[in-house]
């Protein structure tokens, strides 16, 4: 069950502009929106719902006393949303769900770091390389992780059922069900394929179904890897590896062999790091003059099928936009959402 969002909030009406809201609605509003420790200071300062619109980053960190880079940037994002005409689905999804995506995703030892940045749905939709290290996530497979998790958010308009926490009874499951899988599904696949000493070690790795099929680098290899499968044990990698190539399918199997082959290919590994991208000072002068989301650098590039690889631009191969196709179709009762890039999305300054 979804918790209240300010959304959905019956008590409040929207009829109003948010820039008329009295002083104890937008306080109200605060506290719904999991901002609730930054009231005091609020009520001291606002006089209505304006005060709050016409405010810059600076001045929430000044006068509502709000330090973390995360919350500016969800105060940022959803008065945004207050002006703008376009219903977004991502903001129908709080932080509580998020928590819970986290554990579907495989990555649940960020639950708290999320949970304190009050990360919901609007924010996941625009989360960039930076906001991952300001919660601590450094490891580079867990930043593909997220982002093919939010690609698989993107082409089901952030239907927060999307992903499948149980396998479906079919023996041989399409790509474009596998795409769906929770990281318990994958668990379940080894056991299935008579994997399962190893499915313990999947826990907490990130592994689940969109990063199987969407990143080109994730092979039977990786998945060995992870498994802790020993390189001595040639037998039971080539069974792993043989249940992988049947599993994601001959158009994904291609790709990830391409990529594999290219020039210059760097496997995927458990212990790469993503490190901040350091501004020289040319590049700082001519940050400033920038619209805040010229310099974002998405997790998920956000109004495009496109999914960066290696800091390289790709768009998806046939077999992957027929997954998002498959997964529209099947998304078609949910309203589509409006996912584009807006001129003022704000970054985690």
């Amino acid at each position: 069950i979804l918790t209240r969002t300010p959304e959905s909030n019956p008590t409040r009406d929207l009829n109003i502009p948010f820039s008329q809201w009295t002083k104890e609605q937008v306080c109200g509003w605060l506290e719904d929106y999991g901002l609730g420790q930054y009231i005091n200071l609020t009520r001291q300062w606002v006089e209505n719902g304006q005060t709050l619109l016409a405010a810059t980053p600076q001045d929430f960190e000044k006068d509502m006393g709000m330090k973390h880079p995360l919350h500016r940037k969800k105060l940022q994002l959803a008065l945004r949303a207050f002006t703008s005409k376009v219903a977004e689905k991502s903001s129908e999804l709080d932080h509580i769900w998020v928590t819970r995506w986290l554990d579907d995703i495989g990555l649940p030892q960020y639950k708290d770091q999320f949970h304190e940045a009050r990360v919901d749905g609007r924010m996941i939709q625009y989360l960039t390389v930076n906001d991952l290290l300001t919660l601590k996530v450094t490891s580079q497979l867990h930043h593909l992780s997220i982002k093919c998790a939010i690609h698989v958010l993107h082409a089901n308009k952030f239907n927060p059922n999307c992903l499948r926490r149980r396998p479906g009874e079919e023996k041989h499951p399409s790509p474009s069900e596998v795409v769906q899988w929770s990281n318990h599904c994958v668990m379940e696949w080894l056991r299935a394929v008579d994997l399962a000493e190893y499915a313990p070690n999947l826990r907490g790795s990130g592994v689940h179904g969109g990063l199987i099929i969407l990143e080109p680098r994730f092979s039977s290899e990786t998945l060995a890897l992870l498994l802790n499968i020993p390189p001595q044990k040639t037998l039971l990698r080539r069974h792993l590896a043989t249940a992988f190539a049947a599993l994601v399918g001959p158009q994904a199997m291609q790709e990830k062999r391409e990529y594999g082959n290219a020039t210059g290919h760097v496997p995927l590994t458990t212990t790469a790091k993503v490190k901040p991208k350091k501004l020289g000072f040319t590049q700082f002068s001519h940050l400033r003059k920038r619209k805040p989301d010229e310099s974002a650098d998405y997790i998920c590039p956000i109004d495009s099928e496109a999914l960066t690889v290696n800091g390289v631009s790709r768009v998806l191969t046939p077999a992957h936009r027929g997954f998002s196709s498959t997964l529209d179709r099947q998304a078609e009762k949910w309203q589509p959402a409006a996912v584009k890039a807006h001129s003022n999305v704000p970054d985690n300054n």
